[in-house]
């Protein structure tokens, strides 16, 4: 298959692009390097050094043999550059990675929250126009997020995506559907998610858009075979208080003998999913298409839930590092449950890749090999859902 990746030079579309190519398709990536351009601006880097677009390129063709031709383009602001693409590559599917993942990045400041909105929404609407304008039956495989749903649950297994309710009407008569489960975003970045539901939702409906929209829960790991197989291959390890993921933040801070920061209490339930599995479900996806005319397909990209109290605690027995409970920079409930429908993925034939002493060591062995990069400065979370409360209100700006 021909597969076109949005967002190939980030954390999860570097490691798929590779890994859809190791295992056959034709890829291309699109990425206007934005999220290199967001470390200059925050003022770190990846505790793993990241090679330039090209010299990643060129380690993989080394590797391989195969080239994956890279277009430097905004997907949310050139329009016709990507139209011109999607004529030219004619892909089978679209994997769309090309918008702003952080939700504490995207709360802030203003600035940030009003970037997060015009990126997002303008590149998934950007490319489903696209490809209608095209004229061409392509398969749209979204990275989505838990987060649509919020950080609770409402006492039921969330489902995949929609929820079967009745109505009584005035007459009496009962009638019955399937909506899309309401969605309680916790963030500016999660609320671009709800939205871009919507969007996937319109245009299946009204131009028979093929859609895979993937619920993701949150990434651990850092490296895929793939990325392995040299350094200039090597995956993004984020550890910032913006960007770096719960898992991946604990594991880097035990490397340089710094407290694990646990938010709050540390009650709050979140879903995982190792970077491994994420490159397997999509590759899942776009092998397993819906027909067309078919509603949204809606699966739960998560492995497991965790509190994060149970995981501070699981790295600081196999690694000695203290706990420090801080202050919770979000707007949520101290503490919560979640319980997550996620059978269509183990359908497809997902085997899940569970949280493990052993994989627990692979991502240490990353922390401690690069530990003389970490920038102690930027491990603390100062990005505030509300302002004026906790710490770090003077980072707002």
């Amino acid at each position: 298959m021909r597969v076109l990746i949005l967002g190939g030079d980030g954390f999860c579309g570097w490691p798929t692009a590779l890994h859809l190519s190791a295992v056959g398709h034709e890829v291309a990536i699109v990425d206007n390097l934005s999220r290199r351009n967001i470390d200059n601006e925050l003022e770190v880097t990846s505790l793993t050094p990241i090679a330039p677009m090209s010299t990643r390129l060129a380690a993989w063709e080394a590797h391989t043999g195969v080239a994956i031709p890279f277009h430097r383009f905004d997907v949310a602001t050139q329009y016709h550059r990507l139209l011109g693409l999607l004529s030219e590559f004619h892909p089978d599917a679209v994997v769309h990675f090309a918008e702003q993942r952080s939700a504490p990045y995207s709360m802030k400041s203003s600035a940030h929250k009003r970037y997060t909105v015009a990126n997002n929404l303008n590149a998934t609407n950007s490319l489903l126009a696209a490809i209608v304008e095209a004229g061409l039956d392509v398969h749209v495989v979204h990275l989505g997020t838990m987060g649509v749903y919020g950080y609770g649950t409402a006492g039921m297994k969330i489902p995949e995506g929609y929820l079967r309710v009745k109505v009584e009407t005035d007459d009496g008569d009962v009638v019955e559907q399937e909506i899309l489960y309401p969605p309680n975003p916790g963030s500016i970045y999660h609320l671009t998610k709800t939205q871009d539901q919507l969007l996937f939702a319109y245009y299946a409906k009204n131009d028979e858009i093929r859609v895979t929209d993937l619920h993701q829960g949150i990434v651990w790991g850092t490296q895929t075979p793939e990325t392995s197989l040299d350094e200039r291959l090597v995956n993004r390890f984020d550890y910032d208080g913006d960007y770096g993921t719960v898992l991946n933040r604990f594991l880097m801070q035990a490397a340089v003998g710094h407290p694990l920061t646990v938010h709050g209490t540390g009650g709050q339930t979140r879903a995982f999913i190792h970077i491994r599995d994420t490159v397997r479900c999509i590759q899942l996806a776009i092998e397993s298409p819906p027909a067309r005319g078919e509603r949204v397909r809606i699966l739960n990209q998560m492995t497991e839930t965790h509190r994060v109290q149970d995981l501070a605690k699981l790295v600081s027995s196999l690694t000695g590092a203290e706990i420090a409970y801080v202050d919770n920079p979000r707007n949520e409930a101290a503490e919560n449950e979640l319980f997550v429908e996620n059978r269509q993925l183990l359908d497809l034939g997902l085997e899940p890749i569970t949280l493990a002493e052993g994989l627990l060591a692979e991502v240490s062995d990353i922390a401690q090999r690069y530990r003389d990069r970490c920038d102690l400065e930027k491990i603390p979370a100062r990005s505030l859902w509300r302002a004026g409360t906790g710490p770090g209100v003077a980072a707002l700006g």
